[in-house]
């Protein structure tokens, strides 16, 4: 047996694929996270869509960043959160067999998914076809320095039943920033002292207007799994198509999204230049944050 491939679950004697298909053996199969644990011990589960094939920057699931994979770093960030059990959700065998390598796992998807949301969700259903998990947290594959507090606070609004989707928010301290228009904004109404507030509108320009802070969004969702199978469920939305943001098909179609504020933006990769940047912070001079 391939010991990079299947775990052994000690309290229910289960085996699972790495890549996310049960293994044929003449005992029970079902699984069980990297941890060991039986999955119907989890109620949330992080996943983590990518997808080999980039515009700006080939094969980048797999560029090499102080060592190691892109995923696999992104990958470490989420298991370090400890929130639940880690998945990668991806479209091609190179990435699943990247992360079974180092002890993760992988589920293989459609190469033809237009989003990384409709790409976990069918991870999820694939993994969790009964719904055990209840909530799931969406982490970009391409944020390799994201702190873990991060990923742990996506979830702190969901705390407030009425809430659909969570996300995470830093304030704005570079001024150019304010009207770049590839920082997308969050309209989120923080009164002092608060940190968690419900968010109206996103968008590339420079809002609200006035005087008072303006907030990054950060790509990174918490849903819970009615919210999220009702989202890739939706038409694309007026305003999601003019702003070419996704997350306001959920807006547009009535449902809740609240933003918590952290105190750091982690830097995505999208360029070659991204890549050199991560590379710097994530190597022997940098490495601050591994």
């Amino acid at each position: 047996m391939d010991a990079a491939r299947y775990r052994l679950c000690p309290r229910r004697r289960k085996i699972y694929n790495g890549h996310g298909i049960d293994a044929a053996f003449p005992f029970t199969v079902a699984p069980c996270d990297i941890s060991g644990r039986p999955m119907s011990d989890a109620r949330a589960v992080v996943l983590i869509p990518a997808r080999l094939a980039s515009t700006r920057l080939d094969r980048k699931p797999l560029a090499d960043i102080a060592g190691a994979p892109m995923i696999v770093h992104v990958w470490r960030r989420a298991m370090e959160a400890d929130v639940g059990p880690v998945i990668v959700a991806c479209d091609d065998p190179a990435i699943a067999d990247t992360v079974s390598e180092v002890g993760g796992e992988a589920v293989l998807t459609r190469a033809d998914h237009a989003s990384g949301s409709d790409r976990i969700f069918e991870a999820l259903q694939r993994r969790d076809p009964d719904g055990r998990w209840d909530t799931v947290i969406n982490l970009q594959g391409d944020l390799p320095t994201v702190d873990r507090a991060t990923v742990r606070a996506v979830l702190t609004p969901l705390a407030d039943p009425a809430v659909d989707i969570a996300t995470v928010v830093a304030e704005i301290t570079d001024a150019n920033e304010r009207t770049d228009p590839s920082v997308v904004k969050a309209a989120v109404g923080l009164a002092p002292g608060r940190r968690i507030g419900r968010a109206l509108y996103f968008t590339r320009a420079t809002a609200p207007w006035g005087d008072g802070p303006l907030y990054h969004h950060i790509g990174l969702y918490a849903y819970r799994r009615a919210a999220l199978e009702r989202f890739v469920a939706l038409p694309h939305g007026v305003l999601e198509r003019r702003e070419r943001l996704e997350q306001l098909r959920a807006l547009e179609a009535g449902m809740r999204i609240d933003a918590a504020l952290v105190d750091t933006v982690p830097l995505g990769v999208d360029t070659p230049a991204d890549l050199e940047r991560a590379r710097a912070l994530l190597g022997p001079r940098g490495a601050a944050l591994t």
